[in-house]
């Protein structure tokens, strides 16, 4: 079964991923490509010892395979912990390395299509967007932070999602604590695997994303330049420069007419800032590279009788 065919759940809380979690792989087949399957989990395995690295100096993780199951297809992994030397006592291990996995894909695959409210206070850190609500302990976020520093980390994370991105059946790629879960916590749409998979280059702590967006015109700039038009994006006002040329080539040829109520189509580019302090990336610039269609308003016409 699809995971389109569950019942979402609206919180998330990061502290269930312990020494398990299970990896579904979204789609119709009840079946996984071979390659797809083994790629994923020695990354994620390559990942998780990456996070371990970070938090628990004097110990060594070992990632296993206890089960597969149907979902479209799930694979349950479960880490082990040993004591690499004697220089620690036990009570210093974190058994959080699964936590934050979950925990950076969730922040950094997070959609740009709406607005995320952080909060950060002393036991966790609150990341609220549209009905959903993440909650992630202060010792896990703190943990983030750290494997995030580290490249093979983030290369590991990367190398995951490029696999399942390069398999045209996985339609989403998701997480939970359980097998016997019905809805994963934590999904993410195959729409978003680039974003992690092969993320953009980021100076200054900014990056930009394209989307494929259906923009309501609420105010129309009808000249060429960098002035910006006022649209509604999926309940959102949003404003931008439309840069598309041949969109006013278009226009001043009169082959396009735009009415107050109509819609455009378009390739919209996103840039987002990087808080320092969550690591949560959050819009703060719109630009239209591209007009794709326009879209008149649906009107009434009397008709003779």
């Amino acid at each position: 079964m699809p995971l389109s065919g569950y019942v979402k759940v609206d919180v998330i809380e990061i502290a269930q991923f312990q020494e398990e979690f299970v990896i579904f792989f979204g789609g119709t087949p009840k079946r996984i490509n071979a390659y797809t399957l083994a790629s994923t989990l020695v990354s994620i395995a390559d990942a998780v010892k990456s996070a371990n690295a970070a938090v628990n100096p004097g110990y060594d993780v070992e990632v296993v395979v206890e089960a597969l199951g149907e979902g479209s297809f799930k694979a349950k992994i479960r880490t082990l912990y040993t004591e690499a030397r004697n220089l620690f006592s036990k009570d210093n291990l974190k058994a959080v390395a699964l936590s934050v996995i979950a925990s950076y894909v969730y922040q950094h695959t997070l959609a740009p299509d709406a607005p995320v409210n952080v909060i950060v206070n002393e036991q966790e850190v609150i990341i609220e967007q549209g009905d959903t609500k993440v909650i992630v302990p202060r010792e896990v976020h703190e943990a983030v932070k750290a494997a995030e520093k580290i490249d093979s980390f983030k290369r590991s994370i990367g190398k995951a999602f490029d696999a399942v991105e390069k398999d045209k059946y996985v339609e989403s790629l998701a997480f939970t604590p359980s097998m016997d879960d019905l809805w994963p916590l934590i999904s993410i749409p195959r729409a978003r695997f680039a974003l992690i998979s092969n993320p953009p280059e980021i100076e200054d702590n900014q990056r930009s994303v394209i989307e494929l967006a259906d923009l309501h015109i609420l105010r129309a700039i009808l000249e060429r330049g960098t002035r910006k038009w006022e649209f509604v994006w999926r309940g959102v006002k949003i404003s931008a420069p439309v840069l598309d040329q041949a969109f006013y080539n278009d226009f001043f040829a009169h082959k396009i007419k735009i009415a107050p109520g109509d819609s455009i189509s378009a390739k919209l580019r996103i840039y987002q800032v990087r808080d320092e302090d969550t690591g949560i990336f959050t819009n703060c610039k719109y630009e239209v590279i591209e007009v794709i269609s326009h879209i008149s308003r649906m009107t009434q016409e009397a008709i003779d009788v």
